[in-house]
């Protein structure tokens, strides 16, 4: 079967959603997850407008992303008794490489990768700093 490339914002919508059905469903991530959220419909969109920004830099899009991940992130893991770790970020970008590599094939599929590898160490790193400031 041929893929196709993440080329809308209806491409992202889907990634995104079925992404986050992976991560509901973990074992490791979902507690942390289906704490944190409260309105997964909400949560969704504003994580596909963020996709769709990251992804689709200078093309004009539907919504503009506004907020703060790291910050968020941060707040996560001290609800957490700071016990997010390298793993749950290691499985995280698993379930994102297998469902991207399960749905979609292409130059932007291959750029979801690599910001969301990025992305990851850096939340990881900010989560770490702010132990360090904190303690």
């Amino acid at each position: 079967m041929i893929k196709d490339d993440i080329n809308t914002r209806e491409d992202v919508a889907l990634l995104v959603d079925q992404f986050y059905k992976k991560v509901r469903a973990n074992a490791i991530l979902g507690p942390i997850f289906n704490q944190a959220i409260t309105n997964w419909d909400q949560h969704l969109d504003h994580l596909t407008t963020f996709w769709e920004s990251s992804l689709f830099v200078g093309k004009p899009l539907k919504k503009k992303y506004i907020g703060n991940p790291l910050e968020v992130h941060v707040k996560v893991d001290q609800a957490n008794n700071n016990s997010i770790t390298e793993h749950h970020f290691g499985i995280w970008l698993n379930l994102w490489f297998e469902t991207i590599e399960q749905l979609f094939a292409g130059e932007n599929a291959e750029l979801a990768k690599r910001r969301a590898r990025k992305m990851g160490t850096f939340i990881h790193l900010k989560i770490f700093e702010a132990r360090q400031q904190n303690s």
